[in-house]
C-alpha cells in the first residue's frame, strides 16, 4: 500500500482499501455457509474430521440459500430505501419555494458535477447535520438538517452539499446497503442456530440418536455407521465462525463507512475547490451532529458523534480531528480551531493523531 501524497493519490488510496474491504464480505458469506454446513452434519454424529469433510462438500449447496437470502434482502432495500429512511428519520421533501438558497447551491453543484439535481429534503431538527440517500438514478436525495441550513453561511453550505453528492456519485449508499444485507444474513443465521439451539436441533445425536436404541440387541455393527461423537465439537465449531464472521462483518462494515467519508472530504474539496469551508463547516458542526437514529441510519449521516467507546474501529466515522487533519496534510486547508478559540491544527498537536493512509 503506498502512501499518499497529495489529494488524489489520497483518494486512490482510500478507494483502493474500500474494494478491499468489499471484497472480504464474499469470504465471510462462505465462511456462514460452512457454519451452517457443520450444524446440519452435526446431529448425525461423526467424528470431527469427517464432520468438518462433510461439511465442506455441503458448502456448495448452502451457499446458494445463502445468496438467494442475501438478493432477496438486497431486493426489499433497493425498492423501499428512501421510504424506509424517510419513515425512520421524518425528513420531508423540500420545493424551490421552500428554501431557493439552498436549491440553488445544491443545483450549481449537480451542474458542476454533471449529475441530475438530487431531490432536496429537510430534516427539521436544530442539530447541524446532513445525509445523502436512494440507491437508483432518479430517486436520489441529499438531506440537510434545519440547523444546518441556518447556521452555515453559503460557502460552508455548499462544502456539506458537495460531501453528500460525493458520496451519491461514488455509489456509497449502494454500498451502505450491501453492507448491511451481508450483516443481516449473517444475522439471520444466528436466529436460526439460536432457534436450533432453542428446540434441541443440535443436542446432539439428533437424526440417528433414536434408531440406535431400536434393534440392538444384536451385533452393534449391524446399525450401519458407529458414531464419532464429534457433534458437540462442530456445533462449537459453528458458532466459533459464526460469532467470528459477525464480528468481522461488523467491523468491516464500520470500516468501510470511515473510508467513504475520507473520499466523500477529498470529493467535496475537489468540487469547491474550497478545502477551508469544509473544515470550517466540520467546526461549527462538531459537538452538535447528534441525532437519534438507527446505527444503520447514523452511518449515512455527515458526522455521528463518537461513544465512549475504547476505540474507533467500533466507530462509522472518523473524528472530526482526524478528517480536518487529513484535509490539512492532503488538500493544504487552514484549521481556526474549535469553534471559539484561535489557532491552527499546523501548529497544534491534535488528541488523536492520525496514521498515514499507506
Amino acid at each position: 500500500m503506498f502512501s499518499a501524497i497529495g489529494l488524489r493519490t489520497h483518494i486512490w488510496n482510500n478507494m483502493l482499501k474500500s474494494v478491499l474491504l468489499l471484497a472480504a464480505f464474499p469470504v465471510l458469506l462462505v465462511l456462514i455457509a460452512l457454519a451452517f454446513a457443520l450444524l446440519i452434519v452435526a446431529p448425525e454424529d461423526p467424528s470431527v474430521a469427517d464432520g468438518v469433510r462433510q461439511a465442506l462438500q455441503l458448502v456448495p449447496v448452502v451457499l446458494p440459500g445463502a445468496v438467494l437470502a442475501a438478493l432477496i434482502w438486497f431486493a426489499i432495500a433497493y425498492a423501499f430505501n428512501q421510504t424506509i429512511v424517510d419513515a425512520i428519520t421524518g425528513a420531508r421533501k423540500a420545493q424551490r419555494a421552500d428554501d431557493p438558497r439552498v436549491w440553488n447551491l445544491l443545483e450549481n453543484l449537480a451542474i458542476s458535477r454533471g449529475m441530475a439535481t438530487p431531490t432536496l429534503r429537510i430534516l427539521d431538527t436544530d442539530a447541524l447535520n446532513a445525509y445523502a440517500s436512494g440507491i437508483r438514478e432518479g430517486r436520489y436525495s441529499v438531506t440537510l438538517t434545519r440547523g444546518l441550513i441556518d447556521t452555515l453561511n453559503d460557502q460552508e453550505l455548499e462544502a456539506v452539499i458537495a460531501h453528500e453528492l460525493t458520496h451519491i456519485r461514488n455509489r456509497d449508499v449502494q454500498l451502505l446497503v450491501v453492507c448491511g444485507v451481508f450483516v443481516g444474513v449473517i444475522s439471520l443465521v444466528g436466529d436460526l442456530i439460536a432457534r436450533g439451539f432453542r428446540f434441541g436441533a443440535w443436542s446432539g445425536g439428533g437424526r440417528g440418536g433414536g434408531s440406535g436404541s431400536h434393534g440392538s440387541s444384536g451385533s452393534g455393527g449391524s446399525s450401519g455407521k458407529s458414531k464419532g461423537g464429534g457433534a458437540l465439537v462442530l456445533v462449537l465449531i459453528a458458532v466459533a465462525i459464526f460469532i467470528l464472521a459477525r464480528i468481522l462483518a461488523i467491523l468491516i462494515r464500520l470500516a468501510l463507512s470511515r473510508r467513504r467519508e475520507y473520499l466523500a472530504d477529498a470529493g467535496a474539496v475537489e468540487l469547491t475547490k474550497n478545502p477551508d469551508a469544509l473544515v470550517s463547516a466540520l467546526r461549527k458542526i462538531e459537538g452538535n451532529s447528534a441525532i437519534t437514529a438507527p446505527p444503520e441510519i447514523r452511518e449515512m449521516f455527515f458526522d455521528a458523534p463518537q461513544s465512549a467507546r475504547f476505540s474507533n474501529l467500533w466507530e462509522s466515522h472518523p473524528t472530526i480531528a482526524r478528517r480536518i487533519e487529513a484535509l490539512v496534510r492532503y488538500a493544504g486547508a487552514h484549521d481556526p480551531g474549535p469553534e471559539g478559540l484561535p489557532g491552527e491544527l499546523n501548529s497544534a498537536t491534535p488528541a488523536e493523531p492520525v496514521p498515514s493512509p499507506g
